[in-house]
C-alpha cells in the first residue's frame, strides 16, 4: 500500500513490496538465487498508487505524465529535448499502395540518437533528486552513449564499461561527450557483472537495465507518446525490437499504466521481433526452463546471450496475448535498404528489426487489410556503418564534364 511514497517497487516474482532507494535494484531475497547463466530473477517493477489516480486521471495526458513518473518534478529531467519524437506515416513501398496503414514512431531522433535517452533521462534526474553525482552502465553502445550524453547536459559523471566488440561510432560519442570508458576485454555480460561488482565498491548509481527498475519507467514513456500523439487511437500492432527485454517491457509498461488508470481499455497487440542469431527471448517464450544459445547477428545492440529482463518481458507477452518472431541477418539488411529509399529514415539494423519483422508478417500474410501498424524504430544508422557497408557502393570520382557524367547516370 503507498502512504507517503509517490512509488514503491515490487517484486515480479515473489509481490513483496520496497520502498524505493538508490541502493536498492533488485529484490534482495529473489536475487539470492542468481546465476550467470540465467536470466536474474528478483526483478523490480515500480507501482504507484493507481487506484487514486484512476478515480481521478485529471491532468494525466497531453504531455503531462509526472504522476507516472518516479521523480518529484520535471525540472530535474535533462535540459535536453528527450522524447516527443516524430511519427510518421506512410502509404507506399517502392511505388505499392500498402494494404494496410504504416506507422514509423523514429526515437533516432533522440538527443544521442537512440531510444536510450529516455531511459537515461529519469535515471538521471531520479539521481540529482538525490544528491548522486556519478552514474555507471555496462553497453554494448547506445546506453553508454546515452547516459554519457545525458550526464553531459546535467554536470554529472558518466562512467561506461563496453565489450571489445562496440561499434567505434558509438564509442565515439562517449568520449566525446566526456565520459570514462572502460573497454573490457569480454561480451556485454562481463561488462555488465563488473559495473555491478564497481557500484557495489564505489557506491556508483547503477544506469543498467534489467537492473536498475527506472529505466523500463524512462522507457514506458513512448507509449504515453503514442497514445498523445494518436490521440487515443492506438495502433493494432506495434513491432518492437528485442534484446535483453527492457524495451518492450517498458513499451508494455507505458500502455498498462494507461490501462490500470482507465484512459485505455486494450493494449496493442505488441510484436517482440529478435535477430535470428540472438533470439534468447522469443525461442524461450513457450519454453519452461531458459535455454541460452550464443549470439550471432550484425544487429549488436540486440545481441544478448542472457536477457537480463526475460521473465518481465515473458510476463508482459504472455499477459497481453503479444506476439514473436525472429528475422535474418539477410532480412535486417533488405529491410534497412528497403527502409531508408522509401522513407528517408536511416536506423541502424538493431532498429531495423522491427521494419523486417513487419515485412515478413506481410509476406506471410498476417496484417490484415486496413490494419494499423506501427514500428519502433530505436536507433540511427549512423550509429553502425559497418554493419550496411555491403550495401554500399560509392562510385570511383569522374572526370568533371558531361560526358563522363552521362555514362555514370546510365
Amino acid at each position: 500500500m503507498i502512504d507517503n511514497q509517490k512509488f514503491l517497487y515490487k517484486c515480479i516474482d515473489c509481490g513483496k513490496e520496497y520502498t524505493p532507494s538508490p541502493q536498492l535494484y533488485l529484490c534482495p531475497t529473489c536475487s539470492k538465487a542468481n546465476t550467470p547463466t540465467q536470466p536474474p530473477r528478483g526483478v523490480l517493477k515500480v507501482i504507484f498508487d493507481f487506484e487514486s489516480l484512476k478515480r481521478n486521471h485529471q491532468g494525466i495526458s497531453e504531455n503531462n505524465y509526472l504522476k507516472l513518473l518516479p521523480i518529484q518534478s520535471y525540472e530535474s529531467m535533462p535540459p535536453l529535448r528527450v522524447g516527443k519524437t516524430p511519427l510518421y506515416k506512410f502509404h507506399k513501398l517502392d511505388n505499392q499502395e500498402l494494404p494496410f496503414k504504416l506507422l514509423i514512431k523514429d526515437d533516432s531522433q533522440n538527443p544521442t540518437f537512440s531510444f536510450k535517452d529516455r531511459a537515461s533521462a529519469i535515471v538521471s534526474a531520479y539521481a540529482k533528486e538525490n544528491g548522486i553525482n556519478t552514474i555507471v552502465a555496462a553497453s554494448t553502445g547506445n546506453a553508454g552513449s546515452s547516459i554519457a550524453g545525458i550526464c553531459a547536459s546535467q554536470a554529472q559523471k558518466a562512467i561506461v564499461m563496453v565489450p571489445k566488440s562496440a561499434p567505434v561510432a558509438k564509442l565515439t560519442q562517449i568520449v566525446m561527450y566526456g565520459a570514462t570508458i572502460v573497454p573490457v576485454n569480454g561480451t556485454y555480460d562481463n561488462a555488465f557483472d563488473l559495473s555491478i561488482e564497481a557500484t557495489q565498491k564505489f557506491g556508483w548509481y547503477n544506469r543498467n537495465t534489467a537492473f536498475n527498475p527506472l529505466t523500463i519507467e524512462g522507457k514506458k514513456t513512448v507509449a504515453f507518446e503514442i497514445f498523445d500523439q494518436l490521440k487515443g487511437n492506438l495502433p493494432d500492432r506495434i513491432f518492437v525490437p528485442v534484446g535483453d527485454g527492457v524495451i518492450i517491457s517498458g513499451v508494455y509498461k507505458g500502455f498498462e499504466d494507461l490501462l490500470t488508470i482507465g484512459l485505455i481499455d486494450k493494449i496493442p497487440t505488441i510484436v517482440a521481433v529478435q535477430a535470428e542469431g540472438s533470439s534468447n527471448i522469443v525461442g524461450n517464450l513457450l519454453s519452461e526452463q531458459f535455454e541460452s544459445k550464443p549470439s550471432n547477428t550484425i544487429a549488436d545492440s540486440i545481441s544478448v546471450d542472457i536477457p537480463r529482463n526475460f521473465f518481465m518481458a515473458k510476463d508482459f507477452i504472455k499477459k497481453y496475448h503479444g506476439e514473436g518472431i525472429t528475422v535474418t541477418d539477410d532480412e535486417i539488411l533488405k529491410a534497412s535498404s528497403k527502409l531508408s529509399r522509401n522513407t528517408g529514415i536511416f536506423a541502424e539494423p538493431a532498429a531495423i528489426a522491427s521494419f523486417a519483422g513487419l515485412l515478413k508478417y506481410w509476406k506471410n500474410g498476417k496484417l490484415s487489410a486496413n490494419s494499423n501498424n506501427m514500428i519502433l524504430l530505436t536507433g540511427s544508422g549512423l550509429k553502425d556503418l559497418k554493419s550496411v557497408s555491403s550495401l554500399v557502393n560509392i562510385p570511383k570520382p569522374i572526370e568533371p564534364n558531361l560526358e563522363d557524367l552521362d555514362k555514370l547516370i546510365k
